[in-house]
């Protein structure tokens, strides 16, 4: 198998990023006023506030991405994992929540927030499995989240 490189944000990927991000939302649940507004202006709402963003590049396309928004100096929210029908099962969402999580924990983060919907059963266990547990419900911006996570670190 090729090797999986993961690249940070350049205006380059802007198109891949609303690319994947349309394609998982539609499919999965409803486009909302809040992801439009993320994905058609990245830059300025999570990379000029202290955010990341990230892409698993396999045979020279983009076909995974992630984000960490920052909430504050302590907190981030893990935003937009998306990865393309035509690539699930290479493991890239384990490989873009390591990275997404090592990051936070280089910023000195003291925890990851993230918000998702039951409905979502995948999705769920891979947070489960990085050690996400359910929290009750603040500040949730999307009609399609019904569960909120956080993940304390080191």
């Amino acid at each position: 198998m090729e090797q999986v490189e993961i690249v940070f944000y350049e205006e380059k990927y802007l198109a891949d990023f609303k690319r994947l991000g349309y394609e998982w939302l539609e499919k999965y649940v409803t486009v909302e006023p809040e992801d439009v507004k993320i994905l058609n202006a990245p830059k300025e709402i999570i990379l000029d506030n202290g955010g990341f963003i990230f892409f698993a590049k396999y045979k020279q396309e983009i076909v995974g991405t992630v984000s960490l928004i920052r909430v504050d100096d302590h907190t981030f929210e893990l935003a937009k994992l998306a990865v393309t029908e035509k690539y699930k099962g290479l493991k890239l969402g384990n490989l873009l929540m390591e990275t997404a999580i090592q990051t936070a924990k280089k910023q000195q983060a003291e925890k990851i927030i993230l918000y998702t919907d039951h409905k979502l059963p995948t999705a769920l266990l891979l947070y489960k499995k990085f050690g996400f547990q359910e929290i009750p419900m603040v500040n949730n911006k999307y009609l399609d989240s019904d569960i909120m996570m956080s993940l304390q670190l080191d």
